[in-house]
């Protein structure tokens, strides 16, 4: 069966992010498709040390194992579709987040980039400023990934729990972006893509040592 996942990195579990998401996914279950929320956010998630133990075992899971993070990457892995949630927090994502694209993007490169194909979206809840950058950390990864993302991410505006309902465009992409997602999960599963070669396994932006 098809499966968006969708990971909730705002430690406020049922705030302005966790709605977005809902919107979301709403559309998704319309069209048939099953869905999941990991709340990440608030829980003690481990930064990555750059250790490259993922290179060593190539396993699928970063040698760090006492956090959800390799839960979080075991179901990535069997998503068709993922949806990343932040808030923004000092003008990015969170910390929470920050942790699992790190170790979660090292786990691919070191297994053959085992989220390629796969698709991608983002949530952003913002007060004000940030909420571009925030979403451009959060593409980078389903890019950086070789994963599909149809079209601009949600972006809805509120501080106070619930102030994003007001928000009537941002709702209304938050669901344009769940039937965007529907669609192309649903044609990705129907003709599924080959994996690519990768000649060069480094990480982007990363160097020997760092």
């Amino acid at each position: 069966m098809t499966k968006i996942l969708a990971i909730n990195g705002s430690p406020r579990k049922d705030g302005n992010t966790s709605i977005l998401i809902r919107h979301i996914l709403k559309e998704c279950e319309s069209e048939g498709i099953e869905t999941e929320v990991i709340q990440l956010g608030g829980k003690k998630i481990h930064g990555c040390t750059s250790c490259m133990k993922c290179f060593e075992n190539r396993d699928r899971q970063c040698v760090i194992d006492e956090d959800l993070v390799n839960t979080c990457i075991r179901k990535m892995i069997e998503a068709d579709g993922i949806i990343l949630g932040s808030p923004v927090y000092f003008l990015d994502l969170t910390s929470e987040m920050k942790a699992l694209i790190d170790r979660a993007g090292f786990v691919s490169y070191a297994n053959g980039h085992i989220f390629s194909g796969k698709v991608g979206n983002a949530a952003v809840a913002v007060r004000r400023a940030g909420a571009s950058r925030t979403c451009d950390s959060l593409l980078h990864f389903f890019l950086a990934n070789d994963m599909i993302v149809p079209g601009l991410p949600c972006i809805g505006i509120g501080r106070d729990i619930g102030d994003v309902e007001r928000d009537g465009e941002g709702i209304a992409h938050a669901r344009k972006v769940g039937q965007s997602m529907a669609r192309l999960v649903t044609i990705m599963k129907q003709h599924p893509k080959e994996p690519l070669i990768h000649a060069d396994e480094r990480i982007p932006g990363t160097r020997k040592g760092d």
